[in-house]
């Protein structure tokens, strides 16, 4: 049975104190000693070790701690003690580490490829996603029984009637900028009839659908990427799949759908009110009448507009929501996830919109729909 651990304080000739150890220093007697070293109170100049019959590592580490805490002097330690005080001394000395230099071209050259190695695996993942939705699309159509009918009526109503009034009011609005800006730069040359021109094909041809797939993508992109990534956190998803449910089935397909359906109807309201407020600027500044207005607009906006308008507002809504869906398949972990899964879809989706706006210009235009 080892002797237990223990100590005493004497003052020195010195003015310090001395702190005599005695006893075994060794794991199974040291536990009350411990925090007794702690609570010495005043200076302490050396730590006196002659008296230790025996010392083993966690001994050694308590000695250590105290004379560092201290800055006490170790003295009377015998050779087997005091290489273990030098071993776990050396252990809790903290190594610099020197930091690799990099350049900045190599820090630089690092991240572009590292973000376009994130690039292109996002996209093959989107486009596996993309390939998952239609098979299981092709999957309800073949067995229509398993369709949910209630989903895409309640995402009606989420993509398409409670976003009437901010995307009302903001082609309203962009409708009166177009006209004041056109208005402005073509009086200069006295052709403010053009301004006519202007609403009308930039607003059913570009900024009516644009403007509307931004708004949607901010507003219901978003909310998709939430609700699905809300539901990977809670392991609903996998319940879903448990019980025989395809999450691609009854979570993506009515969003879609409801997406492609509602976006050339919003398309079509926000050209409308895109219109009626660069009449009403019209009408204010450049004294054009609402009757004349009508007429050169139909006189000078060709139906084509119209229709390359309708084309684009299904791809669209088709590409927002399975952005959003997406995304929210990808959270894992934690509710931040959530949140930054939540941004990568809005950003993904509005990205795609206007790639794919850009090809439709230059499509349109070679097919002579220009």
């Amino acid at each position: 049975m080892p002797n237990p651990a223990n100590f005493v304080v004497e003052d020195s000739a010195g003015g310090g104190r001395i702190v005599r150890l005695s006893g075994s220093f060794v794991i199974a007697s040291i536990s009350d000693v411990d925090g007794q070293l702690r609570d010495i109170t005043g200076p302490v100049s050396e730590i006196d070790l002659s008296a230790v019959d025996q010392m083993d590592t966690v001994g050694a580490w308590l000695v250590h701690r105290t004379a560092k805490f201290y800055a006490a002097d170790i003295t009377g330690c015998a050779k087997d003690a005091g290489r273990l005080i030098d071993a776990v001394s050396g252990v809790d000395a903290a190594e610099a580490v020197p930091r690799p230099h990099v350049s900045s071209l190599n820090r630089f050259l690092a991240e572009v490829g590292g973000g376009v190695v994130v690039g292109i695996t996002t996209l093959l993942q989107f486009l596996g996603f993309v390939g998952q939705v239609v098979k299981a699309f092709f999957i309800l159509m073949m067995n229509p029984g398993r369709f949910r009918w209630h989903a895409v009526v309640q995402h009606f109503d989420m993509v398409g009637v409670r976003a009437l009034g901010i995307v009302g009011l903001m082609s309203f609005l962009i409708g009166i900028v177009i006209a004041q800006q056109g208005a402005v730069q073509l009086r200069q040359f006295g052709a403010e009839i053009f301004t006519i021109n202007l609403i009308g094909r930039l607003t059913l041809r570009e900024l009516g659908i644009l403007m509307t797939a931004i708004m949607v993508a901010g507003r219901s992109g978003s909310a998709f990427a939430a609700q699905i990534g809300t539901m990977k956190i809670t392991e609903e998803i996998d319940a879903m799949r448990t019980i025989g449910v395809v999450p691609a089935e009854a979570l993506v397909v009515p969003r879609v759908i409801a997406a492609v359906i509602m976006m050339p109807l919003l398309g079509i309201y926000a050209s409308l009110l895109s219109i009626i407020g660069g009449g009403i600027l019209c009408w204010i500044v450049l004294d054009i009448p609402p009757a004349t207005f009508v007429q050169r607009l139909r006189e000078v906006t060709p139906l084509t507009d119209f229709w390359v308008g309708m084309i684009k507002a299904p791809i669209f809504g088709a590409i927002i929501a399975m952005a959003g869906c997406f995304q929210g398949m990808q959270v894992t972990g934690n509710a931040e996830q959530v949140g930054l899964k939540t941004t990568a879809a809005v950003v993904q989706a509005i990205f795609l919109v206007i790639v794919l706006d850009a090809f439709f210009a230059v499509f349109f235009s070679e097919i002579g729909w220009g």
